[in-house]
């Protein structure tokens, strides 16, 4: 389990295809201060890397490695990954660490396009398009994940959702490399899952 709240971006140094190109392998490399820094992760430990969770295969100081499905890479923005990729990072919840977002899987439900970026005061608004079906979970004023960061969603109307980034979130996760066209990891929200499946299931 995550927060979605962000402790760093790391950078993705080398891509491998694995399975006759079907799955791949990614080094990353940690990003330069603490709590990353000269950091030896421990072989098996779950990070989500901008919203996924994966698993540690091979490390070494500053740097591991992770393998990724075929599925995965079809769901999520991975298959898109290339060496000098910016990627957030979050290691896995405690138990007694405080929970400043919201609980957060690393289960990414697909993803939404970047359709505009506009500053808007002191912050930035980000307007997001989401795929059909995925739009009923997104409420105003709910919570979202996106490239595994914890979200409160300003406005919705139909399959397009905003949010606000406030600078310190900005430059410190990957969404200053966004732009219009990008498209991001969704994690929606676990009580939104759950309710839209009870719902079904007293309509069935």
């Amino acid at each position: 389990m995550f927060t979605g709240l962000i402790t760093g971006v790391g950078t993705v140094k080398s891509v491998t295809a694995l399975g006759q190109g079907r799955d791949a392998r990614f080094t990353i490399e940690a990003p330069a201060h603490e709590p990353w820094s000269g950091h030896v992760a421990e072989l098996g430990a779950s990070i989500a890397h901008s919203g996924v969770c994966l698993t540690v295969v091979e490390s070494g100081p500053g740097w591991w490695a992770v393998e990724v499905s075929a599925e995965t890479l079809s769901k999520t923005n991975l298959g898109a990954w290339a060496p000098g990729t910016r990627i957030n990072l979050e290691g896995s919840l405690r138990l007694g660490d405080e929970i400043g977002g919201h609980l957060v899987s690393g289960h990414v439900d697909g993803l939404a396009l970047v359709a505009a970026i506009t500053p808007e005061h002191g912050s930035t608004r980000f307007l997001f398009a989401l795929p059909a079906s995925l739009a009923p979970y997104v409420a105003a004023k709910g919570s979202v994940a996106l490239n595994g960061v914890s979200l409160t969603v300003n406005e919705v109307e139909g399959p397009r959702f905003g949010v606000n980034i406030i600078p310190h979130t900005l430059t410190h996760t990957n969404f200053h490399t966004l732009k219009p066209g990008d498209e991001v990891n969704v994690e929606i929200d676990m009580l939104a899952r759950y309710v839209a499946r009870q719902l079904a299931f007293n309509k069935a």
